[in-house]
């Protein structure tokens, strides 16, 4: 045996004993000298408002995080990793940037524009070290429907006298698609600054794994239906609103006949060899520096094969067509559109937080570093909103550039900005070189990046072993994201999310406590063989806080599990008291109209009839506790229904001659109870306990008169 098991075995024989009185609430209060002073709202104002130098030093740190770690960049250390991941995470922006601008309903274009003003801004504002923002599969489909819903197609169809039908004015739309997707964009920065600086960073606690996991789930369903229309060269009509989802499967499966050969089989070729590639760069990972930058060489090939062969005109493959040199200039959004975008603005700024936060948590616990929360709002708020200025549309974290950017040696934000300058240099000079890049290959590129989200399908399986409430979350956000679309599915299952918390607060576990052996330990009576009950002291636990919710269910389970009905007492009590008066009532017109003066004189077996019916309380019931003890140690606050619901219980069993006491009360629900009106004159804080062992030796003590309430308390010897 080692030095250090024998001394853990030591230190678990060690024992220990304490004396000491028995402590109610009020003798702690006064003992540890309780402050009732509060500071009031005025001065926590007037301390918030208050200037000084270290002041504005922290503030301005904390508001351009750039500011402090920047100066102390070690090129040595840092330079070589970051330059290595920033050229491979800006070669990943250009096909994706591109193929999510697809799903955002905007010209490839947009989405590299989307790749470079955020990120800069993220460089300045961000806290973390390690996440790659930018486009995001998410966040594109969510502005493809709000896209899709405000700029359909068919409020820009022109006649055409040529062929006497009807065509899309493709320049109009895209520009009016832009517009929208600029508002939204903007709209959502603004909700995350106001966030950010209202410090609401905590909102994302709201957002629990699984329900993240399976929303981006029902989420990238969207995403491949969305884009069955490149793979296999139809055009399906769009439908928006609850179950558009399934309309749209329904359209696609009608006109699977019209299916263009030519871009099914692009299609085919482009799926095939990026899984192909994939898996040849995941099998050489550990010998290669750099990942092979599959998706890159998967555009340069299809661009050149489909510009030599002429897939679009030849075989009628749709390719990007006119990528514009340069910068669009800065244009304000149209702030017409914001009161039809607020509700998918703000949708878009809590999911694209959401992952963001997730992902920069995930690295920051590894590499032992904080991210600040409410400056992460700030960030991806200002990235999103400086974005929609120039014509971006919103972004977040992605998974894929995000490991890339990690196992490439990336330490710092500054491979992030040297994927921009990557993204910059191409949008001016290399982007039109794109332009016979077939759409079919952008899409497969989707599918290929996609296979993640599938692989979120095994949490299934997992959580129903660790935790079945967590995997019933998942499945039916996963439902609500793919009937009700990412927009109100994700409120839709927020509101289920915080459901099954409530159902979980009204269906808690309910225990009689015993006490383990010559220790002052009490555990439910049920779940240990060797925990013995206390003669004639019952001990009442729930796992649940009370609040109006469960109060009633409380005052029953304690009926339930104590035998005692005590709305059946207290009727029998009434009676009796009714029987009592109406005797005495009797008696005293009787005796007037006998004209009696003693009541002696009424005779001896009538007087014992009525002695029988009066003094039947003189002796308790042997088979009721004469004491319960509350643990509300679980309990972290009291609202006014719980706090009627305990003063009815020590009300009600105290009238059957059943004292209840409280143990283990945190302060602030003590405080409840205080501004609740539980305390009276009658009721003073030495029905309360800071143990449920002091609680025990109360009552026994004050059951058997043998001690005072001053005697002295002493834990026996335990082990450790």
């Amino acid at each position: 045996m080692s030095l250090l098991d024998l001394a853990m075995e030591e230190r678990r024989r060690a024992g220990y004993n304490v004396q000491r009185e028995i402590l109610d609430e009020g003798a702690v209060d006064e003992m540890a000298e309780k402050s009732d002073s509060k500071t009031s709202l005025s001065e926590k104002l007037k301390k918030s408002m208050r200037c000084s130098g270290p002041r504005v030093k922290s503030c301005l740190l904390g508001s351009f995080p750039v500011v402090s770690w920047l100066p102390r960049y070690s090129i040595r250390e840092n330079a070589l990793g970051d330059l290595v991941s920033g050229i491979s995470v800006g070669i990943m922006h250009l096909p994706q940037g591109m193929a999510y601008a697809l799903l955002a309903s905007v010209p490839p274009v947009f989405g590299l524009y989307s790749s470079f003003y955020p990120v800069l801004i993220y460089f300045i504002f961000g806290t973390s070290k390690h996440i790659s923002i930018g486009t995001y599969a998410v966040m594109s489909v969510m502005i493809g429907g709000v896209i899709e819903r405000l700029a359909p197609d068919s409020n820009f169809m022109d006649w055409d006298n040529v062929t006497n039908s009807s065509q899309v004015n493709f320049d109009l739309r895209d520009a009016e698609r832009v517009r929208v997707a600029a508002a939204v964009t903007f709209l959502s920065g603004i909700f995350q600054i106001i966030l950010g600086l209202v410090q609401f960073g905590f909102v994302v606690t709201y957002l629990s794994e699984p329900l993240v996991r399976g929303y981006t789930t029902g989420a990238a369903i969207h995403v491949i239906v969305s884009q069955l229309k490149y793979t296999f060269g139809i055009s399906p009509r769009r439908f928006n609103g609850p179950f558009s989802l399934i309309y749209t499967v329904l359209e696609i499966c009608s006109i699977i006949p019209e299916t263009n050969i030519g871009t099914l089989v692009v299609s085919i070729v482009a799926i095939i060899g990026l899984i192909l590639a994939k898996e040849l760069n995941a099998y050489l990972s550990k010998k290669l520096p750099v990942p092979i930058p599959v998706e890159l060489i998967g555009i340069v090939v299809a661009t050149v094969i489909s510009w030599q062969v002429d897939l679009r005109a030849k075989y009628g493959v749709e390719v990007v067509g006119l990528i514009p040199s340069g910068l669009q200039p800065p244009v304000l959004p149209t702030a017409s559109l914001f009161s039809q975008v607020i509700g998918d603005a703000f949708a878009l700024a809590v999911v694209g937080y959401g992952i963001a936060i997730s992902l920069g948590r995930i690295f920051a616990l590894k590499y032992g570093y904080k991210v600040d929360s409410n400056q992460e709002l700030i960030a991806l708020g200002l990235s999103n909103s400086i974005g929609g200025i120039f014509q971006c549309f919103a972004i977040s974290c992605s998974m894929s550039r995000t490991m890339v950017q990690e196992s490439t040696g990336g330490k710092t934000q500054v491979a992030g900005a040297l994927s921009a300058i990557i993204i910059l240099f191409i949008t001016l000079w290399i982007g039109r070189l794109f332009e016979d890049l077939p759409k079919a290959v952008l899409a497969a590129i989707i599918f290929v990046n996609l296979h993640g989200m599938m692989k979120q399908f095994l949490d299934i399986p997992v959580l129903w072993r660790s935790n079945k409430v967590d995997m019933l979350i998942w499945v039916v956000t996963f439902i609500f994201t793919i009937l009700f679309n990412p927009d109100l599915g994700l409120a839709a299952s927020i509101g289920f999310s915080m459901l099954t918390v409530i159902f979980r607060t009204q269906l808690p576990t309910y225990s009689i406590l015993g006490q383990v052996p010559d220790t002052d330990i009490y555990r439910p009576l049920e779940g240990y063989n060797q925990v013995k009950r206390v003669p004639g002291i019952l001990i009442f636990r729930s796992s649940a806080t009370l609040y109006f919710a469960n109060a009633e269910m409380y005052q029953e389970a304690l009926g339930e599990k104590s035998g005692i009905d005590i709305t059946k007492f207290l009727s029998a009590k009434k009676k009796l008291e009714a029987k009592r008066k109406r005797h005495e009532k009797k008696n005293a017109k009787k005796a007037a109209k006998n004209n009696a003066v003693d009541m002696e004189e009424v005779p001896e077996r009538e007087e014992q009839k009525d002695i029988a019916i009066i003094e039947v309380e003189d002796e308790p019931d042997p088979s009721l506790p004469r004491a319960i003890v509350l643990d509300l140690s679980p309990v972290n606050f009291l609202d006014t229904v719980g706090v009627k619901a305990l003063r009815s219980i020590q009300k009600d069993y105290g009238e059957i001659g059943i004292e209840v006491v409280l143990a283990g009360c945190q302060t602030g629900v003590v405080d409840n109870m205080q501004t609740g009106g539980f305390f009276n004159d009658k009721v003073t804080k030495a029905c309360l306990f800071s143990s449920v062992h002091d609680a025990v030796l109360h009552c026994q003590s004050a059951r058997t008169h043998s001690q005072d309430e001053a005697m002295c308390c002493e834990i026996p010897s335990t082990h450790l």
